[in-house]
């Protein structure tokens, strides 16, 4: 029997350390030579590790959500015979999606004890997986009230039908007092939301800006060509009518497409217009950007814009694809609200979030009429724009989208 340590993998460049956001085997395990050890997570992208030996699992080097150096212990194999080193792997590139598997086997470490079940409503948090805390959330079930059936004590989906089935009514639980707390920690993708919200609002001064925008003509211009597009085009959002705009705007505004690297002191005007698309994904928020925005038309717009957001839903994206942006667009659609004051994704020094359409009156020649109106919020980097510019940016744009035509007009 001999010992084989496999080392954290160098996964990416530049890259010293990475989170492990989910383990696929545990302690005792015997496991194939390339079958799925862990999910590793970087800044950039994540990624799946695989098992470079077959063997016997002997320890792990940490739980999941941890942070581990590269080069670091990251399994212990005892393998049968001599252990040759295995032939190097191509570094994985491939983004995997986020989501924890249902009901995931937590890593051992010793022997776990067995005297399941364990009553949930004895003052201890009740163990569950996160699909089986969602799915308590969205059908108001107070998991402390929940026998669980499951290993150690896990209260499992089967658990939470035969309470649905058995237990208090709907009115009943709207009216019982509710105890205890829910502590989450921050891993995975949400540490890095954490970690450059933090770093985009201590490092930059941020000021915003709104502007009321008609949008009735472009909703109509919009709607016509739904309509009549061809079969093959994809369906017309109003975001790529305002990708449209800022590339027109930008042009003349090139200070606001920059990025600002502030520790070297250098201010980098970008030729090529890259819009970041701030994207809600069941890994949390990601930014997909489409590149060379100056370069397509409105179609192909709308179709690299559903390519991206279909990639990032789905966790096929590319890391490259997550990079590079020069300004961010980012809108909450129906959600929208009134008023928003994005955070800027930095290095950039800019982003744009246009709010919904709301039917408002307004006075025009006198007469009260009834006009699709929308509110456009932004946010700068004031070390780099000038209030002045952000204004007439933005007043730019409101011209362009009030006036629809124009975008088409060089």
């Amino acid at each position: 029997m001999s010992e084989y340590k496999f080392k954290m993998p160098d996964i990416g460049e530049g890259v010293v350390e990475a989170e492990i956001t989910a383990w696929h085997i545990n302690v005792g395990d015997v496991v194939e030579e390339d079958a799925p050890v862990a999910d590793a997570m970087t800044d950039k992208a994540t990624v799946e590790l695989t098992a470079p030996v077959s063997g016997t699992v002997v320890s792990v080097g940490c739980a999941e959500g941890e942070i581990m150096a590269i080069g670091a212990d990251l399994v212990v194999f005892q393998t049968d015979g001599e252990i040759s080193t295995p032939k190097p792997k191509e570094k994985p590139t491939k983004p995997k999606p986020e989501i924890k598997k249902e009901a995931p086997k937590p890593v051992q470490t010793s022997t776990p004890k067995t005297n399941a079940p364990v009553a949930a409503s004895s003052g201890a948090k009740p163990l569950a997986s996160p699909a089986v805390r969602k799915a308590a959330m969205d059908q108001d079930i107070d998991l402390t009230q929940v026998t669980p059936t499951g290993k150690a004590g896990q209260i499992t989906h089967k658990d939470l039908q035969a309470f649905q089935k058995n237990g208090p009514t709907l009115i009943n639980r709207l009216y019982t007092k509710k105890t205890g707390s829910t502590d989450i920690k921050v891993v995975g993708m949400r540490r890095v939301i954490s970690k450059r919200m933090s770093a985009s609002k201590k490092h930059i001064p941020h000021f915003s800006y709104v502007e009321s925008v008609d949008m009735t003509t472009l909703e109509d211009l919009r709607a016509h060509l739904n309509l009549t597009r061809k079969e093959e085009q994809a369906k017309l959002t109003l975001i790529p009518f305002f990708m449209r705009a800022l590339v027109k705007g930008l042009a003349l505004w090139p200070q606001c497409n920059a990025t600002f690297d502030d520790e070297a002191g250098i201010i980098t005007q970008h030729h090529g217009i890259h819009i970041g698309m701030a994207a809600q994904t069941p890994s949390g928020l990601m930014v997909p950007v489409l590149k060379h925005a100056e370069s397509m038309d409105i179609w192909q717009i709308a179709a690299e814009i559903s390519r991206l957001g279909n990639a990032a839903k789905s966790g096929t994206i590319a890391a490259s694809e997550l990079s590079g942006g020069t300004i961010t667009l980012t809108s909450l659609g129906l959600l929208g609200g009134v008023v928003t004051t994005p955070v800027i994704n930095r290095p950039e020094v800019g982003i744009i979030g246009p709010n919904k359409i709301v039917e408002t009156p307004v006075v025009k020649d006198g007469q009260v009429i009834i006009r699709k109106m929308m509110n456009i919020s932004s946010s700068f980097d004031h070390r780099v724009v000038d209030g002045l510019h952000a204004a007439e940016l933005i007043q730019y744009v409101k011209g362009l989208l009030e006036h629809p035509a124009t975008l088409f007009l060089d």
